[in-house]
């Protein structure tokens, strides 16, 4: 399992953040998915065999939230 770390902007309601880990759950190879509302930052576990990264940036930025960076 590989893990990410996204900062977004900050998020402004808590369904954002129920959104945003809905959809995350839901993609094929994602583990655990947790969005920190206070430090707008996702953390995330995934097998990269199933799914990457960049993958789970564009499911977030489909979503209309903006990803600022990225740690892996």
């Amino acid at each position: 399992m590989k893990k990410v770390v996204m900062q977004l902007e900050p998020l402004t309601c808590p369904t954002c953040v129920k959104k945003i880990e809905t959809v995350l759950h839901k993609t094929e190879g994602v583990d655990t998915a947790t969005v920190l509302f206070n430090s707008s930052k996702v953390k995330v576990s995934y097998n990269e065999e199933e799914v990457s990264a960049k993958d789970l940036n564009r499911k977030i930025m489909n979503l209309g939230y903006a990803v600022l960076s990225m740690k892996e």
